[in-house]
């Protein structure tokens, strides 16, 4: 055994698994002894009507968001993403990796989510929303009708309070655009990986950027640092929040909709396997409590991490969680893949929802950056680079799986988690880098 180097916490170094992850090499973990689902969720310690509350929430929003954000009127105010196919991407991996993918490959676009442009805006929307009815309630006003948001009264109420957060961008985005909506001062500090560019947006809706030199760990601990006994404060604790898991949890419900209306089955002969790019983990923690409340024990969840900063990778593997990082075992931390630049899990999600991952795999930054290319060749889309990060995997998972057959009429969903607010010029970056690098994907 070796000792932790942060605390007395002791790791297995002779772990094949951490050795390789050590080694930062492409990893692949998949876990064949979870209990059944419906054991888990019956006795985790979360409220089982937490995702039903928050779907509520933002039903309840809706006519706020349509009024507020045009962009969302057709949909009626509703934030949802779509659900596509990606056939000409599963045909040319399939030629690229040389192996066909049993079943089809389908894509959830939460870089298209309104508004923020990304997975954040679920958890971050609904954090928001949740501690903006606390204020109204709070003040006699109606926190269940939607005008009570358009109001004079709460704006001039809402800039009394201050929403802080920490966060390396996409977070960041959705909790400052909306606190800054509603009328919310927000202060929102930057990690060293965050994006120059996801910085001036913030500004330019108001929003008070704190820049800090180090990881995402230092801005949220100077955030938590900030609001720690400051009246009319809430502190957004991507680290430990039940609020943003609440939002994350809604996609599932949305999700088993799409399915259906594009008559695809999800069944213990069709199963359902999802790829969930993970950083400290809330995004697809919450993604994962609400996709096994829905469909049990016939959907798989795989998390997917840059090789430099499987966070969530090692601290389930090593079963010591948030008391374990990255660089304690030679890892930088350090990646393209700027929103999953994180290098200590969520001391919440690893406890609580390990018992429901399938599994983890890690990518190296060439291949999250040429998945870029193959989504713009292939799809027409163009997202950033952490968006990519479970592309190619099903054709990893796979043989780690088992039960090949049992796949055949298996629907793989890639989790495609954010891009549509990245400016063009940096975009075209993006896609010309990735486009150089298509050759990192062949075998």
């Amino acid at each position: 055994m070796t000792p932790h180097t942060d605390s007395d916490s002791e790791f297995d170094a002779d772990d094949p698994v951490v050795r390789a992850l050590a080694a930062g090499a492409p990893t692949t973990w998949t876990r064949h002894d979870l209990s059944l689902a419906e054991v888990v969720l019956r006795d985790m310690k979360v409220d089982p009507d937490l995702m039903n509350r928050a779907a509520q929430r933002f039903e309840r929003f809706a006519p706020w968001f349509a009024e507020t954000f045009p962009e969302t009127a057709p949909a009626r105010g509703i934030i949802e993403s779509p659900l596509v196919p990606a056939d000409a991407a599963q045909a040319d991996l399939n030629e690229r990796l040389g192996v066909e993918l049993p079943g089809r490959l389908w894509l959830k676009r939460d870089d298209a989510l309104p508004i923020s442009g990304s997975i954040k805006a679920r958890g971050g929307f609904h954090e928001v929303l949740e501690y903006a009815e606390v204020v109204a309630a709070g003040h006699g006003l109606d926190p269940n009708d939607p005008a009570t948001y358009s109001a004079e009264e709460f704006h001039a109420l809402a800039g009394t309070h201050r929403i802080v957060v920490g966060s390396t961008g996409n977070l960041g985005l959705s909790i400052g655009i909306l606190s800054a909506a509603l009328g919310f001062a927000a202060s929102v500090h930057m990690s060293a990986d965050a994006r120059e560019w996801k910085k001036e947006l913030l500004r330019s809706h108001g929003v008070d950027v704190i820049e800090h030199s180090g990881d995402f760990v230092e801005a949220v601990s100077a955030g938590r640092a900030s609001a720690e006994g400051a009246p009319r404060t809430h502190f957004v604790d991507d680290e430990d929040s039940r609020s943003l898991f609440a939002g994350y949890s809604v996609a599932a419900l949305r999700l088993r909709n799409q399915f259906e209306a594009a008559q695809v089955t999800v069944d213990a002969e069709h199963p359902l396997v999802v790829y969930l790019p993970c950083g400290i983990g809330g995004g697809p923690g919450g993604v994962t409590y609400g996709l096994k409340s829905v469909f049990g024990d016939d959907v798989h969840c795989i998390f997917v991490e840059p090789s430099q900063a499987p966070a969530m990778f090692l601290g389930v593997r090593t079963g010591l969680h948030s008391e374990i990082c990255v660089q304690d075992i030679g890892l930088s931390g350090a990646t393209a893949a700027d929103g999953l630049a994180v290098a200590r899990p969520s001391r919440f999600i690893g406890p609580v929802i390990s018992p429901l991952i399938s599994g983890f795999a890690t990518v190296s930054d060439e291949v999250i950056k040429a998945g870029v290319g193959v989504l713009h060749q292939t799809e027409g889309l163009d997202v950033e680079p952490s968006a990519t990060a479970g592309l190619t995997v099903p054709w990893r998972t796979m043989d780690h799986l088992g039960e090949g057959s049992r796949y055949a009429d298996a629907t793989h969903l890639v989790w495609v988690t954010g891009g549509a607010m990245v400016p063009s010029e940096e975009r075209e970056h993006y896609v010309a880098e990735g486009l150089n690098l298509l050759s990192t994907i062949q075998p």
